[in-house]
């Protein structure tokens, strides 16, 4: 089984998250063919006000609507970087 490239940043390692800890979730080093169904199942674990950072090889925009479709609006985005060599989102669940 592989594990998913998650990286807990938070320093004391309680479990709470804020907008300066959260984990990074890269998907460079996912297989193509389960980014996304990565990406949506990390989000399903998070609760109201948690977070992550997702790290892509490419401006996501396809997968940027996707989850604000598939989540009703409940997912928060934001660009941290854009490109070129990686981008960075911020991920909160409202």
């Amino acid at each position: 089984m592989t594990e998913l490239p998650i990286t807990e940043v938070h320093s004391c390692r309680c479990g709470c998250s804020d907008n300066a800890d959260l984990p990074e979730l890269d998907t460079r080093t996912i297989p193509h063919a389960l980014r996304h169904g990565a990406v949506f199942g990390a989000l399903a674990t998070l609760r109201p006000g948690q977070g992550l950072v997702l790290i892509a090889s490419h401006d996501p925009k396809p997968l940027v609507a996707q989850i604000a479709e598939g989540t009703d609006g409940a997912i928060a985005v934001s660009y941290l970087v854009e490109g070129p060599e990686a981008w960075h989102l911020r991920m909160i669940r409202r």
